[in-house]
């Protein structure tokens, strides 16, 4: 599951694209299939957001949540081609991109009705 934190007037008008973009690295560097999308979006009013100095109103904090098992590299990986498609597709600098990857093991996952280290279904390896 992957949450996306921004200021309202700029999230809105591209949180579809952000969206693919987020998707598209998700694929190609993770290998998640095409319907395994799962984005919060969460748009914030200005005053509800406070973010570091030396950034402009476009930054965006994205958390993506996963089960452990992928490695450093594939996370490095992944976190650089977020920048790169985030800068090159929607304009917005890496400066005012933060992103953070979050690890849980298998067992703290629940879905459909199971817990992640349950699952013997998956269409996509977690350990990359």
């Amino acid at each position: 599951m992957i949450v996306i934190y921004g200021i309202r007037e700029y999230l809105n008008p591209i949180k579809a694209r952000l969206s693919q973009v987020i998707h598209d690295c998700m694929q190609s560097i993770l290998g998640m299939p095409e319907d395994k999308r799962a984005h919060r979006l969460i748009p914030m009013d200005a005053e509800d957001f406070f973010y570091p100095g030396g950034r402009t109103p476009a930054y965006t904090v994205i958390e993506i949540n996963m089960m452990q098992g992928r490695a450093a590299e594939t996370q490095k990986a992944l976190i650089k081609a977020l920048f790169s498609k985030i800068e090159s597709d929607l304009g917005i600098s890496p400066t005012d991109v933060e992103i953070t990857i979050k690890e849980q093991p298998a067992h703290c996952w629940g879905f459909r009705g199971m817990t992640g280290d349950e699952a013997r279904d998956l269409k996509y390896s977690v350990n990359v």
